[in-house]
């Protein structure tokens, strides 16, 4: 997608890049589309680059990215919808979601306290996307149903290196050897 400027439709949550900070950008305010990758999109507003989810792009009179799941049957948090959550964010500067990239390390459920708790790691120790990307991980599995809180804890040991990449994600960045 070229640079290109919108008016907003709604008022549309963001977070403030690299913090990770979320704001709330007015209905009718004009932004300019910096950037889309993996569905999400990165902005200019108010002299600051943000970053909207995909699920939230009707707000900027685009088409939302659909991140639905099945009605649920029971009150527990089912694990394969939290990985296919996972499976939808990608890392802003490589068009691969996170979980092919090898970034997460585990999910943990508590059903008792409706919480989800996820070690993942970035693919060097000081990427200044890692609050925005912790976000990403926060907004998307607390849409899974039944989860009232989720909790991100960013870890470096192991560090990642890229043999934890699927195969399909070394082949779709050229880093297969």
């Amino acid at each position: 997608m070229e640079r290109r400027m919108v008016v907003t439709q709604t008022e549309c949550p963001a977070r403030i890049v690299p913090a990770g900070t979320p704001v709330t950008i007015p209905k009718d305010t004009f932004v300019t589309i910096t950037q889309s990758l993996g569905g999400n999109y990165t902005l200019t507003w108010n002299g600051q680059m943000v970053r909207v989810d995909g699920t939230d792009a009707g707000a900027l009179g685009l088409e939302p990215e659909k991140l639905t799941f099945p009605a649920p049957t029971s009150e527990e948090i089912l694990e394969d919808q939290v990985w296919d959550a996972l499976k939808t964010i990608y890392d802003p500067e490589i068009p691969v979601d996170l979980v092919n990239l090898g970034l997460i390390y585990s999910v943990r459920i508590d059903q008792q306290a409706k919480r989800v708790e996820i070690d993942m790691t970035l693919t060097a120790p000081g990427c200044g996307m890692g609050p925005v990307l912790v976000g990403d991980v926060e907004y998307r599995v607390a849409k899974v149903p039944n989860v009232k809180t989720v909790d991100v804890d960013l870890i470096f040991d192991p560090p990642w290196q890229r043999d934890m990449m699927s195969e399909e994600a070394q082949l779709a960045t050229g880093m297969f050897y």
